[in-house]
């Protein structure tokens, strides 16, 4: 077999291996899809017609609906990614690791699999969370099948970038707690961006944190795409971002692990 076939083989290994984790301990990935279908039904039923009312949409809670649901999606892909974060510390940690090292293993097919895994659970989440935002009244009539697609490469590629750099969070972290903090601001970040309220909305001092980070301009580009607002410069801002943390993340995680010797 040539090296790549090898290479591919050896991920596809530890992709299942990812998988049949998350499968089998499925606590960590429960919790994580519950917080943003939790903040969902708490914002548009408790809060929704204050906050529609706040960005100028009446009293209309399904305006507000409508508003929410593009940042609660990529909540959900920052959510998942703590979990890759916890699963990458606990390979270190519990030793796993160094058996593979003395395996004729291809070396980044840990770590492929870590991702390629995460991915694909951060896009399953993301579909669990959008079934119940439409069980509640999202629509996207107006969306064509282009931009359906765009949205949905949006959605994978953020889901990459993150999951790199939770990959790099899992790989300095002692313990599974200390990347579970590490990865907390995965979680923190959608809620000081424009998922909630616009940035115009927020008092100056503390618009250029909401506007200046990968969550805001990822969240209008997908409200422009699935709600047919105004994208403008987000579109290329939001795909700037997740590939610059894609190759951090990337370069980061794989000098990291092919430095450490435990």
């Amino acid at each position: 077999m040539s090296s790549l076939s090898l290479a591919v083989r050896d991920a596809s290994t530890m992709l299942r291996r990812n998988l049949l984790h998350a499968r089998r301990y499925p606590s960590m990935t429960l919790n994580l899809l519950l917080t943003p279908i939790m903040l969902l039904l708490l914002f548009v039923y408790v809060f929704g017609d204050v906050m529609s009312a706040g960005i100028g949409g009446g009293a209309d809670r399904s305006a507000y609906l409508a508003y929410v649901v593009p940042g609660i999606l990529l909540m959900t892909i920052g959510g998942t990614v703590v979990g890759t974060a916890v699963s990458v510390s606990n390979d270190m940690t519990e030793g796993i690791i160094a058996r593979f090292r003395t395996m004729a293993i291809h070396r980044g097919s840990v770590l492929i699999g870590h991702v390629v895994g995460s991915v694909l659970q951060s896009i399953l989440s993301v579909v669990l969370v959008g079934a119940v935002a439409v069980a509640v009244g999202f629509r996207s009539a107006d969306a064509t099948v282009l931009e359906w697609l765009a949205a949905f490469g949006l959605l994978v590629l953020f889901a990459v970038a993150l999951t790199w750099i939770a990959v790099g969070m899992g790989l300095i972290s002692p313990n599974a707690e200390a990347a579970s903090n590490n990865a907390l601001p995965m979680i923190l970040l959608p809620l000081l961006s424009s998922a909630f309220v616009p940035v115009d909305a927020m008092p100056g001092w503390f618009q250029p944190i909401a506007e200046y980070q990968p969550f805001t301009p990822a969240i209008e580009t997908l409200r422009g795409l699935l709600l047919g607002s105004e994208i403008g410069d987000n579109g290329w801002i939001a795909i700037v971002w997740c590939l610059g943390l894609t190759v951090l993340g990337y370069f980061w995680a794989t000098s990291k692990f092919n430095r450490d010797p435990n």
